[in-house]
């Protein structure tokens, strides 16, 4: 019998992928190479994923119908090629092509107060009048939410030039997401570490984020996968670590620099801001005490030729307003509030001078804005 690649099609549209219960033909699983010498057919099949659990069965079930939809005389196997085509993301200076600044805000060791100072930081820089984006990478801790206020957030998808995007929630002037609008607050996220970078790439990639001088990245404590995910996945201006004046956090401080500084992470460290660096009573807001010690954050800043982006003191009231939902650098006049917009502005002095040691193509301009009318 005369073989020609309709009759191939048509006993390939009769092999179903279990994956999704479309037929190979209309899942556009066939590749268009088919082949005919004679009674020798060969074609491709396209998979998604190279490690795909289906491969071998589909393969099986694609001869044999050929066999005998066809005629059992054509001389298919052994002539099927398996190709994966994995879903290709833009690379990383493409991904946020609306996003002029990415910052990365990281803590050697948990509970030095990163997600305040991330919190606070995006709010002090939406308080200058600029556009703000704050994601909460710390996949398996994500507190951001409640810091805002919004932890019964469900952000909404939306059809965007043929994709279906993540709508950001904001507040504040921020734009924010967070896995934790994704999961029960009462549960444990109990992932692989593959399962948190996936996520969190879903997160940075199918979110509809738009122009934004600043996008604010808050980081899980320590150095992990999570961290090679970010810096793999965008094209990070800088990287922010906070720690307190106490030895043992200052130690992990170290740890936290010299990674981003490392040949296979290579992200310029903006600065060091020392969080807790001393206590204030409301009562007595000029006296200070230093029960983490003094001054730590700064010698290690001049120790490592880092900036010291400000050190913040320990205030009730930055406890509360994080409880509350409403962080406390909304109030511009208080010692806190003070404190978090100097390190805003000492922020974008870094990145201003980092972008100035660029090439002049590469260099992205963040002119200062007007402070909004309180």
């Amino acid at each position: 019998m005369t073989l020609y690649p309709k009759l191939i099609l048509d006993a390939l549209s009769k092999v179903r992928y279990p994956g999704s219960g479309k037929n190979l033909v209309e899942a556009g699983m066939i590749e268009d190479d088919i082949r005919i010498e004679g009674n020798k057919v060969s074609f491709s099949i396209i998979f998604e994923k190279p490690n795909d659990p289906f491969i071998k069965s589909v393969v099986k079930a694609a001869e044999t119908s050929i066999l005998t939809f066809v005629s059992p005389d054509v001389d298919i196997k052994g002539n099927i090629k398996v190709k994966s085509v994995q879903l290709q993301r833009p690379e990383p200076e493409k991904l946020l092509p609306q996003v002029k600044n990415i910052i990365a805000i990281s803590s050697g060791k948990g509970g030095v107060g990163k997600s305040t100072v991330s919190a606070n930081l995006a709010v002090a820089l939406a308080e200058q009048g600029y556009k703000v984006g704050l994601l909460d990478a710390d996949i398996f801790g994500p507190s951001i939410p409640k810091m805002f206020g919004i932890e019964d957030a469900r952000p909404m998808l939306e059809r965007i030039d043929g994709r279906d995007l993540i709508i950001p929630e904001e507040k504040y002037g921020v734009k924010i997401l967070s896995i934790g609008f994704f999961v029960n607050k009462e549960s444990a996220i109990v992932w692989r570490g593959g399962m948190a970078s996936n996520a969190l790439k879903q997160l940075i990639g199918d979110a509809a984020w738009g122009e934004l001088d600043y996008f604010l990245i808050d980081l899980p404590p320590g150095t992990s996968d999570i961290h090679l995910t970010l810096v793999q996945t965008l094209a990070v201006t800088g990287a922010i670590v906070v720690s307190t004046p106490q030895e043992v956090a200052l130690a992990d401080a170290r740890k936290g620099v010299d990674m981003f500084t490392n040949d296979k992470v290579n992200v310029p460290v903006l600065g060091l801001v020392e969080n807790m660096a001393w206590f204030t009573p409301a009562e007595l807001p000029q006296n200070r005490y230093y029960i983490f010690g003094k001054d730590g954050g700064k010698r290690l800043a001049e120790e490592l030729n880092i900036p010291l982006l400000g050190q913040v003191p320990i205030v009730q009231s930055i406890c509360e307003g994080g409880d509350n939902g409403v962080p406390v650098a909304l109030n511009m006049e208080s010692v806190t509030g003070q404190a978090f917009m100097n390190v805003a502005e000492q922020v974008v002095k870094a990145v201003n001078e980092r972008n100035e040691k660029l090439d002049p193509t590469e260099r992205v301009h963040v002119d200062k804005k007007p402070l909004p009318n309180k």
